[in-house]
């Protein structure tokens, strides 16, 4: 299927675009490296210009940009906005700071007496960006924005239901002055993959989705000695301790479930509550879930969206089905969703056995796992018997009890009292089957550079 712009809300093609072709894609690869060449030696001033120009677009135009996401995903309005404002922090950070991340480091080598030995951090060249639909400006931003600034260049392979987000991307970075094949989006086929990483002008890939991608990239890349970085999904823990604030809770774990109608790689899918307090916890959950409103997701009283495609929806059925054949109680909480367009009814999954398939898998939408616990100690043993591991969240009044706990959970990144926080400044990323790398801040920019050895030795110095 070629890539197209259909309307969740009503199910309505909107427009399609073909793939791109083996001679387009070269011909793109070409021009991506030859503009690395020039942007590689272009200084920071000159990239960070770029960075704030696309910051200040951004923002000018927040409302059309926002408009676009929840066109072709069904993203509520105001979520959508909320994603274009982090999108322009992202190029404002990288714009402030991402000089001061690749400055040259010289190291103090004991016994080096004679020279110098310093760490140059220079860019790879053309990365290729593969990203996914949930996020479609944030996933693109979250790389593009430090590996431009770092001298890199992009090729874009976004989600085939999102061609109109991509082609924002495209157009917001011209807009905003960037040399053109700096940044590059074509509508790629993912059976192009192995063409694109048999090139030797592509020098890393960055991908965002499925474990199945995952593998195919990785498999690819690796045949190709390429550098790879993945973000592959995850199935959250959100641990509910017995002395945490309920009320607090609850209101939380609600969001943390289903915003962005839970397609969120680091919801909070699993919530694992203590015995102590389950009842409590269960009989206002419930009910707030419940309360959940669904509809256009341009109403501003609209709080859960239509999944992003009716493939999503039949995925998602066909797994809350498997989970009751082996064992699992659902339970569909809340008035009808619409019939019209891509909803799904929230749903609540009990009694989900280790041998279940549905302990291991990752509900991309408005179904919850919920276990009930006896301890802390169980909580963190439910926690960790995930194959996942990209965030997660303890609730607790007592936040030194939160503390060592998140430490024990085994998890790219995990928050107390909170169920995830997403800012520019933090890092992003995750271990085990979530993959591996990170995205944003310092450890971001640095994961398509070369850290480079220069030494300057006195030709007289011992070997």
């Amino acid at each position: 299927m070629a890539y197209q712009t259909v309307n969740p809300y009503t199910n309505k093609l909107v427009q399609s675009f073909p793939y791109a072709s083996d001679a387009e894609i070269d011909a793109a690869i070409l021009k991506s490296h030859e503009a690395f060449l020039n942007w590689r030696t272009t200084g920071f001033a000159d990239r960070s210009k770029v960075m704030t120009r696309a910051a200040e677009i951004l923002r000018a135009d927040k409302r059309m940009f926002a408009d676009v996401l929840t066109l072709e995903m069904g993203k509520i309005s105001a979520e959508a906005e909320l994603e274009v404002e982090l999108c322009a922090d992202i190029f404002d950070y990288f714009a402030e700071h991402g000089e001061s991340f690749l400055k040259d480091k010289p190291l103090e080598v004991k016994g080096a007496k004679e020279g110098t030995v310093t760490i140059v951090f220079e860019p790879l060249g053309v990365i290729y960006c593969i990203e996914p639909w949930n996020f479609p400006y944030y996933q693109v931003v979250r790389v593009a924005a430090p590996q431009i600034l770092a001298g890199n260049t992009v090729l874009l392979k976004h989600a085939k239901n999102v061609p109109a987000a991509a082609q924002a991307m495209q157009k917001l970075f011209n807009d905003a002055g960037l040399p053109d094949g700096v940044f590059t989006n074509l509508f790629i086929s993912i059976a192009s993959t192995d063409h694109i990483l048999a090139d030797p002008l592509v020098r890393g890939v960055a991908l965002t989705g499925s474990e199945r991608a995952g593998t195919i990239v990785g498999a690819a890349a690796g045949k190709n000695l390429k550098k790879v970085t993945m973000e592959l999904g995850g199935s959250d823990a959100f641990i509910v301790l017995e002395d945490a604030d309920i009320d607090k809770t609850v209101k939380w774990a609600v969001m943390g479930r289903h915003w962005n109608a839970g397609q969120v790689c680091c919801g909070s899918k699993r919530l694992i509550i203590v015995d102590a307090v389950y009842d409590e916890f269960m009989d206002k959950y419930r009910s707030s879930v419940a309360a959940l409103r669904a509809g256009d997701p341009h109403d501003p009283v609209t709080q859960l969206a239509p999944l992003s495609t009716q493939s999503a929806v039949d995925m998602l059925a066909e797994q809350v089905k498997t989970a009751i054949d082996s064992g699992a109680t659902a339970e569909r909480l809340g008035e009808a969703v619409p019939k019209q367009g891509a909803f799904f009814q929230p749903t609540i999954l009990t009694d989900v056995k280790p041998d279940n398939p549905a302990y291991q898998t990752e509900f991309f939408g408005p179904v919850s796992l919920v276990f009930r616990v006896a301890d802390e100690d169980e909580a963190i043993s439910v926690a960790n018997a995930s194959i996942y591991g990209l965030g997660g969240s303890v609730f607790t009044r007592d936040v030194v009890r939160g503390e060592r706990v998140a430490r024990r959970i085994e998890t790219g990144m995990v928050f107390v009292n909170h169920p995830t926080v997403v800012r520019a400044d933090i890092p992003f990323g995750g271990v085990k089957n979530s993959g591996f790398g990170t995205e944003l801040t310092e450890f971001g920019i640095r994961e398509f550079v070369t850290n480079k050895v220069v030494g300057v030795v006195d030709i007289d110095a011992p070997f």
